[in-house]
């Protein structure tokens, strides 16, 4: 399974060390974990906190498997800041964030973290963040302040990934969470499952997979096998629509809820403008970072008791709003923070996302030049009147958003970007527009939108749109954005201009390097191969007055 998530025996065999140890902190389990450096950790741990293990009871009778950290020494009637933690999608629940316990303990937190029903070794049937994980939020609440030396006014929510989207959800309902911080978060479930309509099927198979399909609800069930069926009725809508933060805006902003999210560039699972949307509405106290990689890649050393940029943040973030002092002492700033791709070291700040996204030009999509086989990307003025036809055969180049969900964008957090070779690509499944060389070296950052008209022959026809940086010395490219669109079975034979969002970007382009958009009719993250598929061909016009062309906020780097 692809998943950030995912451990290794050898991360298993440490958390369960770490485990062992925080139950029975002798110096026998204790000195265990000095072969991975963490002894000392644990020792200052188990000397100024207690950890236990817990079964919280819902009003249903679903049992959900928990652990709990509380300060010791503590004089009667102290109380503490209180954080909850509620499991990313792991097999192993919260024990995920174990790693995190020094930390917030050294904070003088109580911490209590769950797995939600049906994860792990909770029981009951797995509801994705709907009604029944936030009402058993808030029943986690009550028994938590029900605990000794826990404050009832100064409790947050952290989470990751299905975690992120659990605290929002929550906060959205209980006033008495008092801030949350969400990485890996989502915003708008619906567009995660089905943007320009496709569906992300690579992502959603493998998410049900780690959901374990026996394991989840008939009313999700039924969702699942509509979306397989691509049935996109309204069922599915109220359901991704419950389950969407986007959709408590008042919520937040009439209690001006602090709200950190974070997000990543190449975020295959799910919708990255649909979390900076989110951040740019909110009123209240607000944070949003966006890393390279995909889902989970930056979170996941924090999470394991490493440093990393998201749980650095979520540390000062609840030290500030809540009055601990599990981060480094520092006050958050309220502002979009990001890094460009491919350089992790990066560190950029603006105070909106206004002032962050640089403003567009736009380059037209023209005929190629006598000699070339490809059209132009260019700035001169728009042309009219030409057409590229491409043939949809159910199965693409090799040009697609991500050749491995999260281990690709895992590898562009180490410098390691996927390479692709655009001069290999078939052209007659692809249609390729191209700048001449940049100048100089430009900042692609902020939203691109891409204008098309477009004649599909057969229903249901869907082109992948890819803004990649291309070297033309060396024919290597790395993908800086892209989008999916998918017509309609009105739409087949008919000429149909569309704009399509792409996903938002930050990336540095070499002098001498160009922008090459490749228009292709199939990816893997969005539909498997079929090579049963009838061939039919889809035409890419310009016609006069709806000249086809790309927007992109490209500027020199000063």
């Amino acid at each position: 399974m692809e998943t950030p998530f995912e451990l290794g025996s050898e991360e298993l065999a440490r958390l369960e060390a770490i485990r062992e140890a925080l139950l029975d902190p002798s110096p026998r389990r204790i000195g265990r974990l000095d072969q991975w450096g963490l002894a000392d950790t644990y020792e200052t741990y188990a000397e100024i906190a207690r950890y236990s293990e817990v079964s919280l009871t819902m009003a249903d009778g679903t049992v959900l498997d928990a652990s709990l950290s509380v300060p010791r020494g503590l004089a009667p009637g102290q109380t503490c800041p209180a954080v909850v933690l509620p499991a990313p999608l792991i097999n192993i629940g919260h024990r995920a964030y174990l790693g995190m316990l020094p930390r917030w303990a050294l904070g003088g937190y109580v911490v209590l973290a769950y797995s939600q029903r049906g994860l792990a070794k909770s029981t009951g049937e797995i509801h994705v963040a709907g009604p029944q994980d936030v009402a058993d939020a808030s029943a986690v609440i009550d028994w938590l302040i029900q605990q000794d030396g826990v404050d009832s006014g100064r409790i947050g929510f952290f989470g990751s990934s299905y975690g992120a989207g659990t605290s929002l959800l929550a906060a959205a309902k209980d006033p008495r969470i008092k801030t949350v911080a969400g990485t890996s978060a989502w915003a708008d479930l619906f567009a995660s499952l089905y943007e320009n309509g496709t569906r992300h099927l690579k992502a959603f198979e493998a998410l049900v997979q780690l959901f374990g399909e026996d394991r989840c609800s008939q009313e999700f069930r039924e969702v699942i096998q509509k979306i397989r069926a691509n049935t996109i009725d309204d069922q599915v809508a109220e359901f991704a629509a419950q389950r969407s933060p986007k959709n408590y805006l008042d919520a937040y902003n009439d209690a001006a809820t602090p709200i950190l999210v974070t997000t990543a560039w190449h975020e295959t699972i799910f919708s990255v403008p649909a979390v900076i949307d989110f951040h740019n509405k909110l009123t209240g106290p607000k944070t949003l970072l966006v890393q390279v990689g995909d889902h989970g890649n930056a979170e996941l050393p924090g999470l394991v008791g490493l440093l990393s940029k998201p749980t650095e943040m979520a540390y000062r973030w609840m030290d500030h709003h809540l009055g601990g002092s599990a981060g480094d002492g520092a006050t958050p700033q309220f502002d979009v923070r990001s890094e460009y791709m491919f350089n992790l070291l990066s560190d950029v700040r603006h105070a909106t996302w206004d002032d962050y996204a640089l403003p567009k030009k736009r380059f037209h999509l023209a005929a190629a030049l006598a000699g070339e086989r490809d059209g132009q990307l260019s700035e001169d003025g728009p042309e009219a009147g030409w057409t590229r036809s491409v043939k949809a055969t159910g199965k693409g180049t090799d040009i697609v958003v991500a050749p491995k969900l999260v281990q690709t964008g895992l590898a562009e957090r180490m410098g390691l970007p996927h390479v692709y070779k655009t001069g290999e690509a078939d052209r007659g499944l692809a249609a390729v527009f191209t700048t001449t060389q940049l100048r100089e070296s430009s900042r692609v950052r902020g939203e691109l939108e891409l204008r098309l008209t477009v004649r599909p022959q057969q229903a249901d026809a869907t082109i992948v749109a890819y803004l990649l940086d291309h070297d033309p010395r060396t024919d290597k490219a790395h993908i800086i954005t892209h989008a999916p669109y998918t017509f309609t079975a009105e739409h087949t034979g008919q000429a149909v201009t569309v704009t399509i969002p792409l996903q938002p970007a930050d990336y540095a382009v070499p002098k001498g390097h160009q922008l090459q958009l490749v228009i292709d009719t199939h990816d893997p993250l969005f539909a498997p191969e079929n090579t049963t598929t009838p061939v039919s061909t889809i035409d890419i016009t310009s016609p006069t007055g709806s000249e086809s062309c790309l927007d992109i906020p490209l500027h020199p780097i000063d």
